[in-house]
């Protein structure tokens, strides 16, 4: 499939699927789904394939099972390419426009206890200049993180604000709305992406396989 950008029309989808997410809308609507939001981000992810791997499309449905809230659908299209465990880069259109990032999405009890003192050793500084490189690129640093620092770490510990972090991320939108919808999205997310290699190549040997 030819890659010609993300239509305007997936943001408005999302759009008004916010504000009607029942599986009578779904139904009604599921052509535009397949033509305008995961078509496109199917073909956007196969063009970064040969660089950066084969990318997962996430389905749409919601798991509802453990949650209070029941609407069925996910209110936006990510894929996902996987370098390690729970970590790789990622790329998301909703009805807020287009963004993407890479990092480490959650981190299990051992992979906290590896990234921790990855973070403790030699390799925290080296992980503290990459995410400062990041935000000066305009990358926004995120996933969840303790109120406070880890149980045995001093509070006082230089890196006391990464060893926080249970995931890590750097996500960062596309802030001009008319590169989305045009065959030049691909080259930004996949300059996009190699600046955001540093992160994920620095996680993948400590996230366990």
């Amino acid at each position: 499939m030819t890659f010609l950008g993300i239509p305007h029309a997936a943001v408005d989808f999302y759009a008004r699927l916010e504000e009607d997410n029942s599986r009578a809308f779904w139904a009604a609507h599921q052509v535009e789904y397949e033509r305008d939001v995961r078509g496109p981000m199917t073909a956007l992810l196969a063009l970064l394939e040969e660089e950066f791997g084969e990318a997962r499309i996430f389905r749409p449905h919601r798991d509802v099972r453990f949650s209070a809230d029941k609407s069925p659908y996910k209110t936006h299209q990510g894929g996902y390419v996987e370098a390690a465990t729970r970590t790789g880069w990622y790329a998301e259109v909703s009805a807020d426009g287009f963004r993407f990032g890479g990092g480490c999405y959650a981190m299990d009890p051992a992979t906290l206890t590896a990234y921790r003192s990855a973070v403790d050793g030699p390799r925290g500084a080296e992980l503290a200049t990459i995410l400062e490189r990041l935000r000066d690129g305009g990358w926004e640093i995120g996933g969840e993180r303790l109120r406070t620092g880890p149980r045995g770490m001093p509070r006082d510990h230089p890196r006391i604000e990464l060893l926080r972090h249970r995931a890590l991320t750097a996500v960062r939108w596309v802030e001009d709305g008319d590169v989305v919808p045009t065959p030049a999205l691909a080259e930004h997310v996949r300059a996009g992406w190699r600046e955001v290699r540093p992160l994920v190549e620095w996680l993948a040997p400590v996230v366990p396989a």
